[in-house]
């Protein structure tokens, strides 16, 4: 494969500015022809103040939405226009807060070119350096009432934390290309033919498992995902999700919405509901114990997340 068959993609919803380093690394005039991909695509996902194609580096096009559709949406706005150059057949979605090494389409690329048709992820780290565990197991309701209870929250940095939520450390650990159920979002070299031919993202999922969702429809059709030990980004993260409720809500209604269509919703509801019960005993005893929490307020806001979440979305 060469960059004349890659299209990169970035959703955007919001400031441009902060993009900006990341589009310059793709795309500025430091860039040379061999680390350069075909065509670097935004999608301006209804910003509230639309992005200025004037405040783009040279050759990066822009691509306005008529309304907020989420990831996904935006992410297959962008395919769509990919798909029109009839040389490229790999697109390579970026989220909008990341920095990426030099050379970095390049590397990837030529990694994942012995694999083709796949997914590829890479290393995903924030600024601290800690790892954003970017290989997952596909999730089961067993890790989600892991992560929904609350007196396990202190203890995520032990490896069994890790495992029972669905973090693939075999493959955090490696090296070379893993092969995975699932890699985060953040990076995602995708085979475009072969996504657009099962419909692309699943714009139901306004925000978080879009990623899971469209990976696991590729593995049942035969694409498998794998983990590029060897390419590391950094991942700022928390740039579109807004405030902690409405992301709370985003990701339990995305999880919802996962579990109707690949899972048991009524069996998840009821887990996570369980662990609710879990957490209020908990909370009650640090109540007693002098901290500033309100169980019962708490609990009924987890209740309304588990059983109104994703309810509003399309089915």
């Amino acid at each position: 494969m060469t960059l004349e068959q890659l299209g990169v993609v970035i959703p955007v919803h919001g400031d441009i500015a902060p993009v900006l380093p990341l589009l310059t690394a793709l795309a500025g005039p430091s860039v040379t022809t061999a680390d350069r991909a075909a065509r670097v695509v935004v999608v301006d996902d209804a910003s509230p103040q639309p992005v200025d194609a004037g405040d783009l580096p040279a050759g990066v096009e822009l691509l306005r939405r008529g309304a907020n559709g989420g990831f996904g949406a935006a992410v297959n706005t962008g395919l769509a226009a990919l798909a029109q150059s009839p040389v490229i057949d790999q697109a390579l979605v970026l989220n909008s807060d990341l920095e990426i090494p030099e050379g970095f389409c390049r590397a990837v690329l030529a990694h994942a070119a012995p694999w083709q048709p796949a997914v590829v992820g890479c290393r995903i780290v924030g600024p601290d350096g800690h790892s954003g565990y970017a290989a997952r197991y596909f999730p089961t309701i067993g890790h989600q009432i892991v992560e929904w209870l609350v007196p396990l929250a202190s203890q995520r940095h032990r490896d069994v934390l890790h495992r029972a939520v669905g973090h693939d450390l075999d493959a955090e650990r490696g090296a070379g290309m893993i092969p995975v159920d699932w890699v985060s979002g953040a990076v995602l070299l995708l085979p475009l033919t072969q996504v657009r031919s099962i419909g692309g993202f699943d714009e139901g999922y306004f925000m978080y498992t879009e990623e899971v969702d469209l990976q696991l429809r590729l593995r049942r059709a035969g694409i498998p995902s794998l983990l590029d030990a060897d390419l590391e980004v950094c991942h700022v993260g928390g740039a579109s999700s807004g405030n902690e409720q409405r992301r709370r809500r985003w990701l339990v209604g995305a999880r919802m919405r996962y579990a109707r269509k690949h899972g048991n919703l009524h069996l998840l509801r009821a887990g996570m509901s369980l662990a609710t019960g879990a957490n209020l005993v908990w909370n009650a005893g640090r109540r007693a114990a002098g901290r500033e929490v309100r169980p019962l307020a708490v609990a009924r806001e987890e209740l309304q997340l588990i059983h109104q979440a994703g309810k509003e979305l399309p089915r």
